[in-house]
């Protein structure tokens, strides 16, 4: 069941503002089906729901409800998100008719979907695994023969899909033809600004999404590709303000918290961060690259204590990982604590031989512990995989 179900719970990204309470409750709801716990999820919601009628809260609902193999249920609440925000179930809906095998009910929804503000991408559809038991039929081909989206819609697309796989001269081909036929209205500003940050011209998509952003301040998609120019443009400042737009304005998204965070801990500002990072983390406690983060600002912010425990944790969830034991180790070093260095070096090198930056610090933290000859050796590996900054340990340690 897990491998066919995947979590569409549907949100408004304009024109609703949902509280920052309600906007929690669906995160970790959605965390806890995602981890297989439809139970919690289910228990979290009806809290939820009793606090504040949200069509949000129903579709979240629904596909714990579906987790269990509790269609009928699911079926209610995509209708009772329904009556609260027209069509917010009608996708959902559709999913659920597949998976019973109903294609024509399944159609008669996605096309409700097609035709509201909810309407999904042709990528996504096509590869949410739901419909996997219907495509095959006649309703399902026939569906498609129709003209679901504009001509601006579908460059688009074609963009971000040429962009996605690192074919940016593909995506401006594509531009190209697009704007041969099209003024030079927002659609073409926007599908522009994808092809410029794909090519590192940041500075013009911050000018040409600052003015689509003057007409629709609240623009999702306008927002995500400024936070990322103002990124890549080295002004953590200027993006974090934006994170924050999006993060007060509803979008929910818990990533979001960890890219303000990282922008915060780039301008210094350290309880900013780890109160971002502590969010995320209790809507997914055991993410590796949140509990990094954390002992990276940690680090940053002098409390290496602190760090370790954050890179401790990290390890204890996520043994195999090279580079969860190089933070350790490198937070071992900072400290002076060679031994400890040495091993968390040693087993990250196991893992991932490859890492000349290990061999190098593994070799300093030898040295510091009295072992010149292995230093030497580590040195030596470190030297001929490219790394420049061993020259002067082994010209001071290793030539006699």
């Amino acid at each position: 069941m897990k491998k066919i179900i995947t979590l569409v719970c549907f949100f408004l990204s304009a024109g609703t503002v949902f509280g920052q309470q309600t906007v929690f409750n669906i995160l970790k709801a959605r965390a806890l089906t995602e981890a297989g716990k439809p139970d919690q999820a289910i228990s979290l919601l009806n809290s939820a729901i009793t606090e504040a009628k949200e069509s949000s809260l129903y579709t979240c609902r629904a596909e714990a409800k579906i987790l269990k193999g509790d269609y009928s249920g699911a079926i209610a609440d995509y209708n009772e998100a329904n009556k609260i925000t027209s069509f917010s179930g009608e996708y959902g809906l559709s999913r659920i008719y597949a998976l019973k095998g109903d294609a024509a009910t399944s159609l008669y929804h996605l096309e409700l979907s097609m035709k509201s503000f909810y309407k999904k991408s042709e990528k996504e559809i096509l590869l949410d695994p739901a419909f996997g038991t219907i495509d095959n039929r006649q309703e399902w081909r026939q569906f498609w023969k129709k003209e679901w989206y504009s001509v601006s819609e579908k460059s688009i697309s074609e963009i971000e899909y040429y962009i996605s796989i690192g074919k940016v001269d593909q995506s401006r081909d594509v531009l190209s033809e697009f704007k041969k036929n099209y003024d030079n209205n927002s659609d073409i500003i926007y599908a522009e600004s994808l092809v410029n940050l794909a090519s590192g011209n940041s500075s013009q998509v911050m000018k040409d999404v600052s003015g689509l952003l003057s007409t629709d301040p609240g623009d999702e998609k306008y927002l995500r590709v400024l936070a990322k120019a103002q990124t890549e443009a080295s002004d953590p400042a200027g993006a974090s303000t934006t994170y924050s737009q999006l993060i007060t304005s509803g979008v929910i998204d818990a990533g979001l918290f960890l890219l303000r965070a990282d922008c915060y801990q780039k301008t210094g500002e350290t309880e900013k961060a780890l109160n971002d990072i502590g969010k995320y983390l209790e809507i997914y406690p055991d993410n590796m690259t949140a509990l990094r983060l954390a002992g990276k600002v940690e680090v940053k912010s002098g409390d290496n204590l602190k760090a370790l425990q954050y890179f401790s944790e990290n390890l204890k969830l996520h043994p195999n990982d090279p580079e969860c034991y190089m933070d350790r180790a490198n937070s071992y070093f900072i400290s002076r604590s060679w031994e400890m260095a040495i091993n968390d070096y040693s087993m990250s090198l196991d893992l991932k031989p490859e890492n000349s930056d290990a061999w190098l610090n593994k070799g300093i933290s030898l040295l510091n512990s009295g072992k010149t000859d292995d230093a030497c050796h580590d040195f030596r590996i470190s030297f001929r995989m490219g790394n420049k900054r061993v020259t002067d340990y082994l010209s001071r340690n290793c030539i006699k």
